[in-house]
């Protein structure tokens, strides 16, 4: 691994060159998304158990320095849909302070993924796996908003367990407040029917708020009487800068930490490089991976500090910026430039805003989140990825996201171990199972009685050694010599290397031989560093299968073949050790 320290943000390679109209179509974007991620950050800070105005300091600062430090030019970061189960139940558990210090945690291991470039890795995991965890993530969204969309009064806050909030929802039914219901569906239904050429310009989610907001302000007292607000819950929000808070330490919950601090931040690598890549694909360019890790590391450092909460690479906003007109950071600067200015000129405005309203944008968002169709083609998937699919989901939804995370984390292992090893083939060889070309092939070749040769085809890893024993078993055979053409083996781990060595000894307790035929450089390296080699015989390490031939003849005591017998004498003839009359045509 390559631990060599690199930082170049996007940001400096875009302003070379930069033009005004540029900065005119940066400006319209940055203030476009400003407006679109208003609403969202408020309703993920909510729902994540936090004041509104953490989503919108979250948004200015892990906005603008994602935009400003990281590795890709279009890539809008903020608060996202997929931290809010994990925040809501951190925060349950732990209480604010050591939230703001998982979540500082956190940024410290995307820290040290990035600078170890780390990020090229987060790609290899399985699609099932985060497929799984998104829809799954989708449904637990939806769980967190009934009480806003429905308008439950009740006394203790909702569990943070899925099945725990459908109980609470099932036992109070009655309790529904019709206004409140009626004002959520009326802001989905907009949402849903907004239409999408209005919608670059003015998206359905700030219609909605707006609607929203002035229906609660004219009818508050009648129709809408009881609807609860931002003001109603908590105050407002307030009209000034986020200030540095350091929060309090407990050393005592320190290792109950580290677990959900690991979550959050492979959720943040995932999504962010997820985002990345989607970006990438629609301004045709390559991002940085490991400098976008490190800038999130930064963001999510200096986030909580000023009373954030965790951030990561935004999908839709970055679709939003893309689709009007952004080209370079500069536009997700304004972003947060914007939602600053917010804060500061129209703050007050905020506490009149319902609280069903913002509920709707997300019951939205986890809708357009989860991977709904996936669910139709599972019986078009390979029965093993299905399986990883739904236990995935299964448990983010019904366990803990932690333990998901990591479970998850090995059903991916255990299906790259399945992969690996359904690649790999142990077959014998002879000259009607040949398959090779004419140079490695043994059609034509004479193997000698008492040698065995066995070809290994593709990695030879931990999940596909116990192929070789089994494969000498179905053999049923007892040759003096096995040959292993290693030649199409590019890859061995010390699994491999311990069921080659464990094959060798047990020829040599009972006085049979074991040749290597043609090993790669990637296996050669490993046996020679384990030393393999040296207790084989460096000369039974053979560079192709005729050579290898030979040597069986050799230990077996048998003469060379006519054909090595051949060679040899044209090698003694261009080496002057055989008298040119052995080769007069009157003598052949």
């Amino acid at each position: 691994m390559n631990l060599s320290i690199s930082f170049r943000p996007k940001l400096a390679d875009s302003l070379r060159g930069y033009s005004s109209e540029t900065f005119f179509a940066d400006l319209v974007a940055g203030i476009t998304v400003g407006i679109v991620a208003l609403p969202l950050a408020m309703a993920f800070a909510i729902a994540s158990g936090a004041k509104p105005e953490a989503g919108i300091f979250t948004a200015v600062i892990a906005g603008f320095l994602i935009s400003a430090l990281g590795g890709s030019k279009v890539a809008i970061g903020g608060p996202t849909g997929a931290f809010v189960v994990i925040l809501y139940g951190i925060l349950q558990q732990y209480g604010a302070s050591n939230l703001l210090i998982c979540t500082v945690m956190a940024g410290f291991i995307l820290l040290i993924m990035g600078f170890a470039k780390l990020g090229t890795m987060i790609k290899y995991i399985p699609y099932p796996v985060t497929v799984g965890f998104t829809s799954g993530i989708a449904i637990l969204i939806f769980s967190t908003q009934i009480k806003d969309f429905f308008g439950l009064q009740l006394s203790n806050p909702m569990p943070s367990d899925f099945i725990g909030k459908i109980q609470v929802f099932a036992m109070h039914l009655q309790l529904i407040h019709w206004p409140t219901l009626a004002v959520a569906g009326l802001s989905t239904a907009i949402i849903f029917t907004w239409p999408k050429k209005l919608a670059r310009w003015v998206p359905g989610s700030i219609v909605s708020v707006i609607v929203g907001t002035v229906l609660v302000v004219l009818f508050q007292s009648t129709l809408l009487q009881g609807v609860a607000t931002i003001g109603s819950r908590f105050g407002g929000i307030p009209q000034a800068l986020p200030t540095l808070h350091l929060p309090e330490f407990d050393w005592h919950n320190l290792q109950n930490l580290i677990r959900p601090a690991t979550t959050i931040a492979l959720l943040a690598a995932i999504e962010s490089l997820l985002c990345c890549v989607v970006a990438d694909g629609m301004i045709d360019d390559r991002h940085d991976s490991n400098q976008e890790l490190i800038a999130q590391g930064l963001a999510n450092i200096f986030s909580p500090l000023f009373g954030g909460i965790a951030a990561t690479g935004a999908i839709a906003r970055t679709a939003t910026n893309v689709k009007n007109g952004g080209r370079t950071p500069i536009a997700g600067i304004i972003h947060a430039v914007t939602l600053l200015i917010v804060i500061l000129v129209a703050a007050p405005l905020a506490k009149y805003i319902p609280l069903a309203t913002l509920s709707a944008v997300l019951v939205v968002v986890a809708y357009n989140m989860g991977e709904w169709h996936q669910f139709v083609r599972l019986r078009k998937w390979p029965k093993s990825d299905g399986a990883v699919f739904l236990t995935a989901f299964g448990l983010t939804v019904i366990t803990d996201l932690t333990i998901a995370v990591e479970i998850g984390m090995v059903l991916a292992t255990i299906l790259f171990i399945k992969r690996i090893s359904e690649t790999t083939q142990i077959t014998a060889v002879d000259e009607s199972t040949e398959t090779e070309g004419a140079h490695h092939s043994l059609i034509g070749k004479e193997v000698p009685n008492s040698v065995l040769v066995f070809r290994v085809f593709g990695a030879f890893f931990f999940g596909a050694a116990d192929k070789l024993e089994t494969a000498l078993q179905r053999a049923r055979q007892d040759p003096k010599v096995l040959i292993l053409r290693m030649r199409k083996v590019l890859a061995m781990d010390a699994t491999g290397l311990n069921a080659l060595e464990d094959l060798h000894d047990k020829l040599r307790r009972r006085g049979k031989y074991l040749i290597l035929s043609g090993p790669h450089t990637q296996p050669l390296l490993v046996m020679d560093k384990a030393g393999f080699l040296d207790r084989i015989g460096r000369e039974n390490v053979c560079a192709h299968i005729d050579a290898a031939l030979e040597r069986s003849r050799e230990i077996l005591g048998l003469p060379p073949s006519p054909n090595q017998a051949l060679a040899q004498t044209q090698n003694k003839i261009a080496s002057g050790n055989v008298a040119p009359a052995l080769t007069s045509p009157n003598k052949v």
